[in-house]
């Protein structure tokens, strides 16, 4: 098992340097499937018992010069680690201005990735940061747990609000409850609702729109024939949205949820090169 790879290119290291850094803010522990391809970093808090669970999906030829990786078995050649987000966002602040960094999967004194800065420096020899952060090796046998979430039939599909909005909307709103109720249709708008004894606020969005498979026939089978205009709500703990909006560097091209009545939401969050779902159940 082997894995090695670089990033030289500045705008690439600090793309990458984002997204963990988002990451670091939705899982205090992730896991970090690495193949021939793709990364993926996965959180998967079983949402039966509350818990939200991530998935985050990065071609490597986006952001790394140097590449290389064998898995555990020539049949099975990928790799998974359980590790701290938050230290390897650390690790990569120390990057902004280096000139190249090495990821290396090393095994000393237990299994670490190390991470390799090459900093720029004023005479011909360069300094080199190292940091090391202890990784967990999953076996083999336990890979089936961190498969990708089904997404079950949802009830609608939107698309967001812009993100800074919303995350002020939400900001305002924690003061005042633990759970928010969002709620959609399929005529593009969306509640954001606080209801307790004592208060009861709605936020309305407009005009969103709805991705194009919300009406396309098969994939989205509970919203053929159905009044556009009623709303599908769930509610969600507030803490956990506000993560994600908080949390939010990867600027997407495109953010979009789905709502399952009363069961779950799922955001979509899509750059060019990354994808992030994440999943926050309801409550009952």
């Amino acid at each position: 098992m082997r894995f090695r790879a670089k990033i030289v290119d500045l705008a690439c290291l600090n793309h990458f340097s984002r997204i963990i850094n988002t990451i670091a803010k939705l899982a205090k522990t992730c896991i970090l499937r690495l193949t021939v391809c793709k990364l993926y970093f996965i959180l998967s808090d079983k949402v039966a018992n509350g818990g939200a669970s991530m998935w985050c999906e990065l071609i490597q030829g986006n952001f790394f010069d140097e590449f290389q990786m064998e898995g555990v078995a020539a049949e099975h050649n990928e790799i998974y680690l359980e590790l701290i987000p938050e230290n390897l966002s650390r690790a990569l602040k120390t990057a902004q201005s280096a000139k190249a960094v090495k990821i290396k999967l090393t095994n000393k004194h237990c299994p670490c990735l190390r991470v390799a800065v090459e900093l720029p420096s004023l005479s011909s020899s360069s300094r080199i940061v190292t940091h090391d952060i202890p990784v967990g090796v999953i076996p083999r046998r336990m890979w089936n747990d961190f498969r990708e979430p089904s997404v079950p039939d949802f009830d609608v599909s939107i698309y967001l609000p812009v993100l800074k909005t919303m995350k002020s909307v939400v900001e305002r709103m924690k003061n005042l409850s633990n759970f928010i109720v969002i709620e959609a249709n399929l005529s593009g708008e969306m509640n954001l609702k606080i209801e307790t004894e004592l208060v009861s606020v709605t936020t309305h969005f407009k005009d969103l729109g709805n991705p194009p498979w919300a009406s396309e026939d098969g994939c989205q089978s509970s919203a053929q024939g159905r009044d556009l205009e009623s709303m599908a709500e769930a509610c969600i703990d507030i803490k956990k949205l506000q993560q994600l909006l908080a949390g939010q560097q990867v600027n997407p091209t495109k953010a979009l949820c789905n709502i399952v009545r009363k069961r779950i939401v799922h955001f979509i969050l899509l750059h060019e090169e990354v994808s992030l779902q994440y999943f926050i159940p309801a409550i009952a």
